[in-house]
């Protein structure tokens, strides 16, 4: 029997919030972490995307923030701007009564009203690690009252190129304080980092035994290049789709589908790296509201962003990697809902396809025939974590 939040004691305000945002049972994450994060217990948690990692670090970091005192209390480190920007939609409506006040602080946004805003009232700090050491720098912003410092998506981070950024930081935090690293895989730089920087953490490792999450199906469909896109607009009507995440593996091949599917499809949109912020930004509120049901997306949309409609993820092009698979796929089937997954599978990618399914455990559902795996095949294999150049950083 799951634990319910109204067998936490937390504050009144929090559970008022809770209640009006229909959150009740804890998920397993949840459930497991609280009550280390509450004693201010350093923590190290490997989990499935769509778990609940987002709230499970923001209701017990609000119940331990001060709201009388002045100072930024929480720093939570993530790699993106729409990790940033969710995290504080996010800790608003938990802590809307608590008088909690978070802030975002990333790249490609005025500096200066940034400052302006840390001079003012900020509690819990989102930020990307370039605009934050950028801050740190130029004297703008102190860490100082810091109790506990979130690295959140810390693998992601490593993929982009962060490490010696996050190092810095932490260096910064001289102080006693609490830390608290999540993740959904634990490459060994990451485990250096923690033995760095954490101290004697509780180790809370979800998806060690289960990877893939049990409420979402995963479909495969064997198909040539070729027929993709006709195979794609056959399958859309037989679905009951509530909203679908149509990924691809580039923006020019996110483009080509989008120009394709425009005349066929309403409510459609498309995503990727080369819009400004605040068209994406404009893009993923209209599809959070349901505005967009269609959204083709690159793995810019892959990585932590909660969209609580979404019914069906496709993989129109094969990822380039299992993690990249894990995160597409946990788009949808968040927090124990049900969701499924569809990957078009072409005969380059039948030796992945096949290591995948093993790795992951997963159950897979084939539509139509089933290939031949038993043929030897040359095909790409899935590519290792490298990190890239950090002259290449992104979103700062």
């Amino acid at each position: 029997m799951s634990m319910k939040f109204t067998d936490l004691h937390l504050d009144p305000a929090i559970l008022k919030a809770l209640k009006r945002m229909n959150y009740t049972d804890l998920t397993p994450i949840q459930e497991r972490t609280f009550p280390h994060i509450l004693a201010g217990k350093d923590l190290i948690a490997t989990a499935e995307t769509g778990s609940g990692k987002t709230s499970a670090c923001g209701i017990p970091l609000i119940q331990r923030t001060d709201s009388h005192q002045t100072s930024i209390q929480v720093l939570v480190l993530v790699p993106t701007r729409e990790l940033a920007l969710q995290y504080v939609d996010e800790i608003n409506r938990i802590g809307q009564d608590s008088r909690i006040i978070p802030f975002a602080i990333y790249g490609g946004f005025d500096a200066d009203i940034q400052r302006a805003k840390l001079r003012d009232l900020v509690h819990i700090l989102i930020a990307t690690p370039g605009r934050l050491i950028d801050l740190i720098y130029s004297g703008d912003i102190s860490l100082s009252q810091v109790k506990t410092c979130v690295l959140d998506e810390a693998d992601e981070m490593l993929k982009q190129g962060f490490l010696e950024d996050i190092d810095f930081i932490f260096s910064c935090l001289v102080h006693q304080h609490q830390t608290l690293l999540f993740s959904a895989t634990m490459p060994p730089e990451i485990i250096k980092l923690a033995r760095t920087f954490l101290k004697e953490p509780v180790v809370i490792e979800l998806n060690k035994e289960e990877i893939a999450p049990q409420s979402l199906v995963h479909r495969f469909l064997f198909v040539s290049q070729q027929a993709k896109l006709d195979s794609l607009l056959r399958i859309i009507p037989e679905e009951k789709i509530t909203q679908a995440i149509i990924f691809c593996n580039s923006r020019n091949s996110a483009e080509r589908l989008f120009d394709r599917l425009r005349n066929s499809l309403s409510a459609l949109e498309m995503i990727h790296g080369g819009f400004e912020q605040e068209r994406r930004a404009s893009i993923i509120r209209r599809f959070r509201s349901g505005q967009t049901r269609f959204l083709v997306a690159t793995d810019l949309a892959g990585r932590g962003l909660d969209f609580s409609r979404v019914s069906h993820v496709i993989n129109y092009d094969f990822p380039f990697d299992q993690v990249s698979y894990t995160h597409r796929t946990g788009r949808t089937g968040r927090m124990g809902q049900a969701g499924i997954a569809l990957t078009f599978v072409s005969g380059r990618d039948l030796n992945d396809v096949q290591r995948l399914i093993k790795r992951n455990r997963i159950q897979a559902q084939w539509l139509g025939t089933e290939p031949d795996f038993s043929r030897p095949r040359q095909g790409k294999r899935f590519k290792t974590l490298k990190r890239p150049d950090r002259n290449r950083r992104k979103a700062k």
